[in-house]
């Protein structure tokens, strides 16, 4: 089988449309029929299939190692649309505690307006998870990678629990990309990405994904269809652009994250640091074991409180001072102001997020001139 960033550049591509060698953006609306039976063939925008959702679709099922998947309008477009479709009233879901901020307020509370109950487990004691199965459980939901501690699971038991159990498992692999982590090959049934972040790489659109054998993605397509959350032909072409290049930039990413984590777990100044390709993380050998890399995402907390937090994202210069991640540029934020602002403080807090926890998304600037950056920044936060 050809290299990752061979088949990122060429799995899914089709002959050239009047000789262009890159794909051209089919900005039409509607198209002429060719004899479709199936609503869901019907060629539409609305539909997730002009050329250029066809090839994205090919293109990420190859690097996921999947039957198929489905690009959507953003990130929790492709979490709410995908639990959904496996759930309905009545249905029962068991939830990973740690969440991203978003995922975690529907489950504990959105859900509820469908008749569906959740319950949240600890993605470290698999050995606690029947206790909270109930005659009406039908799936469960874990991250990769959680946001913002950038912890890792016992996900090597989370399929074959599901698989026992009859249940749908379901991840979002956002933080870890198909490049570090591809959760299919270890039987997971589902694979969600929050496409906005690396898989596009450039900050400039929305998008999500859903991966995972045809009938499933099947299922779920017919439900977004229904729902409205198709990605438009503009931002379907920026995605196919930044998958081209994901392998090159994860290395950076990866590099990055490392080189920073370690000169913090340095510092005197910091008080902890949140990434699992450290050795002295308790998650470093689940890491080294499943996983290529540890992404560029890190988190740490600082001696002094928020106070000295806020004065480090006044006096960085090279990362911007915004949410999300997995852009060319860095970025650094206090989840507690931005994406787990939703989730009630003292809820917030008991999970490991601590109002002064900083995360940062390593971009793919040179990794020595992040630690300089950070070195200043510390030192003039420290300072007054």
């Amino acid at each position: 089988m050809p290299g990752f960033q061979t088949r990122a550049i060429h799995a899914g591509e089709i002959d050239p449309v009047l000789g262009a060698v890159t794909l051209p953006t089919f900005s039409s609306a509607t198209y002429e029929s060719g004899g479709e039976t199936r609503y869901d063939d019907v060629r539409y925008i609305r539909l997730n299939n002009t050329p250029n959702h066809r090839v994205l679709h090919a293109k990420l099922a190859e690097l996921e190692g999947a039957e198929a998947a489905l690009v959507t309008g953003s990130g929790m477009s492709a979490i709410t649309t995908a639990l959904l479709s496996v759930l309905k009233a009545g249905d029962h879901l068991l939830a990973q505690r740690m969440l991203y901020g978003g995922t975690h307020s529907f489950v504990t509370r959105d859900l509820e307006r469908w008749g569906i109950e959740h319950d949240l487990i600890d993605a470290d004691d698999p050995d606690s998870w029947k206790a909270k199965l109930r005659p009406n459980t039908r799936a469960v939901y874990v991250e990769s990678l959680t946001n913002p501690l950038v912890t890792i699971g016992a996900l090597d038991q989370v399929a074959p629990f599901a698989r026992e159990h009859g249940l749908v498992s379901l991840i979002d692999s956002t933080f870890a990309t198909p490049v570090n982590f591809r959760p299919i090959e270890h039987g997971f049934d589902l694979v969600l990405h929050s496409a906005t972040k690396y898989l596009n790489g450039h900050g400039d659109i929305v998008a999500g994904a859903v991966i995972g054998a045809t009938e499933r993605v099947d299922a779920i397509t017919h439900d977004l269809n229904h729902l409205g959350g198709s990605l438009n032909p503009q931002a379907c072409a920026l995605l196919h652009r930044g998958l081209r290049t994901l392998g090159l930039r994860m290395r950076q990413h990866d590099a990055n994250g490392l080189a920073l984590a370690r000169f913090l777990e340095e510092h005197p100044a910091v008080e902890r640091v949140h990434y699992p390709g450290l050795e002295s993380h308790p998650d470093h050998a689940r890491a080294k074991a499943w996983f290529s890399g540890c992404g560029g995402v890190l988190s740490f907390e600082l001696r002094g409180g928020v106070e000295v937090a806020d004065q480090v994202l006044k006096h960085v210069r090279l990362p911007a001072v915004a949410p999300s991640l997995g852009s060319v540029e860095s970025l650094i934020t206090r989840p507690a102001t931005t994406s787990h602002s939703g989730i009630d403080p003292e809820l917030r807090r008991a999970l490991g997020v601590p109002d002064e926890l900083i995360r940062v998304a390593c971009g793919v600037e040179d990794a020595e001139d992040l630690v300089a950056d950070f070195e200043q920044a510390i030192a003039k936060a420290a300072g007054g």
